[in-house]
């Protein structure tokens, strides 16, 4: 029994011994951990010196250049950026230039309308570009209500790029002074015709059939415009009264009528660019009712320059008085490269289709 307690005596004594050498080793751990804490306490992150000007660049720089609009939720909108810090969601919202491009689409609906309100009134007071793709989001007048807050901003909209279905363009009226840009796309469901006559810095539209048919604007002043899936006929109205033109691009089909095409003088279009819809039949009147002295860059399908393309051409160039310095023959062609360049010498031609009318000579399989 004694030599059994002496050496539990002797036991304790070793483990006290261990126990101060582990006190020690770990003491000494703290205090390194301490010292190593306190190094990176006193560590700041560069992104963290950065003054909030530049921060809030950055963060504009993050977004797509205006007027795209980023998605309104999403790894890649605005919004994100306020979820990161406290920091970051204080300078992101001092920053209006983030919020001054709104897609009020591709899932923006599951936002609450009030977030949506705020994320336009969190631009203050810069011009603001507004994009609605009701097609895309197959929401049949889904976005009536989403567009009617959009429209108490309508005072600030500098870019509009609309495709709505139904009756959304009902909510749509006033006026618009930092307008430079109208993108609009309707379906045939619209019964209305929208009048748009404040709107003294627009210059540039992009018009469907339907829009064309249900919009009035102040056509002088454009100096850009795009007709979409249309006829020359509905275009006709529209392009006598655009007389300032600079740049015009049609996207037609087939004509309903055979009525002859009146004279269109665009004393100041340089670029012209007349795409065939859904391979319509040839359309050679079209190109020939232009009068377009100025013109410098034509780009054209063969359907327009039926059914000699280089006759065709050599007709439109001859009555226009333009001269032409470069022409793109889009789409498949039936006449060769040589043969284009070699009837117009001083133009440059460009080609982006394949050529079917026969066998290739070498110039054309070179070309």
């Amino acid at each position: 029994m004694l030599n059994a307690l002496a050496a539990d005596r002797a036991r304790i004594a070793d483990l006290d011994a261990q126990i101060q050498d582990l006190e020690r080793s770990l003491a000494a751990s703290r205090h390194e951990k301490s010292v190593a804490q306190e190094r990176l306490d006193s560590y700041k992150y560069p992104v963290f010196t950065l003054p909030n000007e530049v921060i809030s660049e950055i963060f504009v720089h993050f977004l797509p250049t205006y007027p795209s609009c980023p998605p309104l939720c999403g790894s890649f909108s605005p919004i994100r950026l306020t979820q990161i810090c406290r920091r970051w969601r204080e300078i992101a919202l001092a920053t209006p230039a983030l919020w001054r491009a709104v897609s009020l689409s591709r899932g923006s609906y599951s936002l609450r309308r009030d977030v949506k309100q705020i994320c336009l009134a969190r631009s203050g007071s810069l011009p603001i570009s507004i994009h609605m793709d009701e097609y895309a989001d197959g929401n049949i007048g889904g976005g009536r209500a989403l567009l009617r807050a959009a429209i108490l901003h309508r005072a600030r909209f500098e870019y509009l790029e609309l495709r709505l279905l139904g009756s959304s363009l009902q909510t749509f009226e006033g006026g618009m002074p930092l307008l430079r840009h109208l993108d609009l796309e309707l379906d045939y469901r619209l019964h209305k015709v929208l009048v748009i006559d404040d709107a003294p810095l627009l210059h540039s539209a992009v018009l469907n059939a339907v829009a064309i048919g249900s919009i009035v604007l102040p056509w002088t002043q454009l100096i850009r415009l795009t007709l979409r899936i249309t006829t020359v006929d509905y275009c006709v109205p529209v392009l006598q009264k655009a007389t300032n033109l600079v740049h015009c691009e049609l996207e037609l089909f087939n004509r309903n009528s055979n009525t002859p095409l009146p004279d269109i003088t665009l004393l100041n279009l340089e670029s012209l660019c007349c795409n065939a819809w859904n391979d319509s039949r040839p359309m050679t009147d079209t190109l020939g009712m232009f009068i377009v002295p100025a013109l410098r860059r034509l780009r054209v399908t063969e359907h327009f320059l039926q059914p000699i393309p280089i006759d065709a051409l050599k007709s439109f160039i001859s009555k226009s008085g333009c001269k032409l310095q470069e022409v793109c023959i889009k789409g498949k062609r039936s006449v060769g490269k040589s043969a284009y360049r070699t009837a117009f010498p001083s133009t440059q031609f460009l080609f982006n289709g394949p050529y079917v009318g026969g066998e290739e000579d070498e110039q054309e399989a070179d070309g």
